[in-house]
């Protein structure tokens, strides 16, 4: 699948969206990638979720990992076409954890899975998680990387569709010195 069928999905979905949003790594943009309005629609779900597998097919990895709420439709339709186990992670207290009744043992081979990267920070608080648990990692699969390559995790990363989307903070944005309203879509639980 060609990035711009991938953009056309999301596009079709209502997922890309125009305004001042809040993002959840703190920083502001004027444009903002809606997921849960692609998640509304499992078939479409289904065929990026796919296209993603294939670009981790070849690799050596018994367990998916995501991060909640976003990530976890998208990791589990991965880990379903892939055959592979399945678990989440999820903010206690403010710190990403493994869901509790998962496990990971350090046997584990794992793959990420995120739906829309920014700065990175969630998948850099799983990569802690699986570290913590003494697992391996093999990669990061995401279906957007608004940074175009720039996050570097220090593991092999795919993303559907890296685009080159500007985030500034609060001080330096442009839409906040023009009074445009603030808007904070979706809902992460984690502390800005």
């Amino acid at each position: 699948m060609e990035k711009n069928e991938i953009k056309e999905i999301l596009l079709s979905s209502g997922a890309f969206l125009e305004g001042h949003f809040l993002l959840t790594s703190g920083r502001h943009s004027d444009k903002y990638v809606e997921k849960i309005k692609l998640i509304q629609d499992p078939s479409k779900v289904s065929l990026l979720c796919n296209e993603l597998a294939k670009r981790f097919f070849e690799y050596d990895f018994n367990t998916v990992v995501s991060p909640a709420m976003g990530g976890i439709v998208l990791g589990y339709e991965v880990a379903k076409f892939l055959k592979k186990k399945f678990i989440f992670s999820q903010r206690k207290e403010g710190r990403m954890t493994i869901r509790s009744g998962f496990s990971l043992q350090p046997t584990d081979k794992v793959l990420i899975i995120e739906d829309i990267v920014t700065t990175g920070g969630s998948v850099f608080e799983v990569i802690d998680c699986v570290k913590i648990a003494g697992a391996k990692i093999v990669g990061i699969g995401l279906i957007v990387d608004r940074s175009d390559g720039k996050v570097d995790f220090g593991y092999p990363t795919k993303a559907l569709l890296p685009m080159n989307i500007k985030s500034y903070t609060e001080n330096e944005c442009p839409l906040c010195k023009q009074n445009i309203p603030l808007v904070k879509p979706g809902a992460s639980d984690k502390k800005l």
